[in-house]
C-alpha cells in the first residue's frame, strides 16, 4: 500500500475534484469545496492550467519555460536564461522539462472539461517557441483525469532508496503505458543491465567531477535555502550518499534529508526512450515523463530521475546500446515503492507572474 500522504481520493466519472499543492503548502483549486467545470471562462482556465504546470519537474528544479497567455490559447516558450550551459549545451533536457510542463497544463486543461490541442514548434524561424496550447471546445471529465490532476500536487522526486518491497507489476504496466500514450517508451532493465547503467551512470559522473565548469554550475542550482525560486536546497538532498545500485547525483555536499540505511535493491530502472533525436522529440519525452510520473504518483511509484547518462555525449552513446532496434534515450527513470515517511519538503517554486505573460 502507498503511504498516506500519497493517498488519493478516487472520483467516480464526472466528479470533481481538488489539487492540493505541497509546493506552496496552498490549495490551488480550494481543497474545501469542489467546483464543476465552467466552459464561459477560458482565460480563467489558462490561468489555472499555467500555475499548475509550474509544478512540472525540471532538470535542478530550473522551470526553463515562460508562457504567453492568449485569448483561446497560450504559448510556451524555451527560457535561455535558466539553461543549464554545461550540462546541457544543447537544450536537451531543457525541452524534455518544457514539454512535462506543457502535459501538466493540459491535465488541468482536461480535469477543468476543456479539450486542448498542442501544435509543437509553431514558428519555424524561432526555435525557442516550443509549442502553442489551445482550447479545442468541452471533454468530458472522466475519473483517471481527476487522479492525474489530483496528482500534480503530490509529485515528488524521491532520493531516498524507497521500501524494500518489490514494484506490483500492474502498477509498473500503468506508468509504461502512461509514457507510451504520449508517444515514448519506458524499457525496464534486466538486473544485469541495472548493472551495466550503474558503470554508465558511474563513469559520467567523474567526468562531470572533473570539469571545473560542471562543479560550479551544480554549485549555483544546489545547496542553501534558494529564496530565489528554483534549484534544489539542502532538505531536498540526502545527508549521506544512500545505499543505491546507481549512484545518484552528486551534488558536490551533502543536504540535509536523512535517508537511512537502506538500498534501492527492491527498485526497478527504466530507460524513456523514443525513436528520434530531434527538439520536437524532446518535447514528446517531456510530455511522456509527465505522465509516466503522475501515473506513477497516483499508484504509490516514487520516481526519481537519472539524468547524468544522457547529459554526458559518450554515456549517452553507450546508452543507447541498451535499447531495442534504433532508440535514442531522454532519461533514465529509477522507481520503487513509495517510502513510508514523508516525502522531502517542496522545491521553491518560481512565481506564476514571473513565468506567464500576456501576448505581445
Amino acid at each position: 500500500m502507498p503511504p498516506s500522504r500519497r493517498t488519493i481520493r478516487r472520483y467516480p466519472e464526472g466528479q470533481p475534484a481538488v489539487v492540493t499543492s505541497q509546493h506552496s503548502g496552498q490549495s490551488i483549486v480550494d481543497s474545501r469545496r469542489s467546483f464543476l467545470p465552467d466552459l464561459r471562462q477560458p482565460a480563467a482556465a489558462l490561468n489555472t492550467a499555467v500555475t499548475l504546470a509550474g509544478l512540472a519537474p525540471s532538470i535542478h528544479n530550473t522551470q526553463p519555460w515562460h508562457w504567453r497567455l492568449a485569448a483561446s490559447g497560450v504559448d510556451l516558450w524555451a527560457e535561455r536564461r535558466r539553461r543549464l550551459a554545461t550540462s546541457d549545451p544543447d537544450g536537451r533536457l531543457l525541452t524534455v522539462s518544457c514539454g512535462a510542463a506543457l502535459h501538466h497544463a493540459q491535465t488541468a486543461l482536461a480535469a477543468l472539461g476543456y479539450r486542448s490541442i498542442v501544435l509543437p514548434f509553431p514558428d519555424p524561424d524561432r526555435s525557442d517557441h516550443l509549442a502553442r496550447l489551445s482550447l479545442a471546445g468541452p471533454v468530458p471529465v472522466t475519473a483517471a483525469v481527476m487522479r492525474l490532476f489530483h496528482a500534480i500536487g503530490l509529485r515528488s522526486t524521491q532520493r531516498r532508496p524507497g521500501r524494500p518491497v518489490p514494484l506490483d507489476s500492474n502498477a509498473l504496466l500503468r506508468v509504461i503505458i502512461a509514457a507510451q500514450s504520449e508517444g515514448c517508451f519506458l524499457q525496464p532493465l534486466r538486473p544485469d543491465q541495472v548493472v551495466e547503467l550503474a558503470a554508465i551512470v558511474a563513469q559520467a559522473q567523474d567526468a562531470q567531477a572533473a570539469d571545473p565548469a560542471w562543479r560550479a554550475e551544480i554549485a549555483r542550482w544546489s545547496g542553501g535555502t534558494r529564496r530565489g525560486g528554483t534549484g534544489v536546497p539542502e532538505a531536498n538532498i540526502p545527508d549521506h550518499r544512500p545505499h543505491t545500485t546507481v549512484a545518484q547525483r552528486d551534488f558536490g555536499r551533502p543536504g540535509t534529508l536523512p535517508v537511512g540505511d537502506g538500498n534501492d535493491l527492491a527498485a526497478s530502472y527504466a530507460i524513456l526512450y523514443g525513436v528520434a533525436d530531434e527538439p520536437q522529440d524532446w518535447l514528446t519525452a517531456g510530455r511522456a515523463l509527465s505522465h509516466a510520473w503522475l501515473a506513477a504518483t497516483d499508484a504509490g511509484i516514487a520516481v526519481m530521475p537519472v539524468s547524468a547518462p544522457v547529459e554526458v555525449p559518450a554515456a549517452r552513446r553507450v546508452l543507447r546500446r541498451m535499447l531495442p532496434g534504433a532508440g535514442y534515450p531522454y532519461l533514465v527513470l529509477r522507481l520503487s515503492e513509495a517510502d513510508e515517511r514523508l516525502g522531502p519538503p517542496p522545491t521553491p517554486r518560481l512565481p506564476t507572474a514571473g513565468v506567464v505573460s500576456a501576448a505581445d
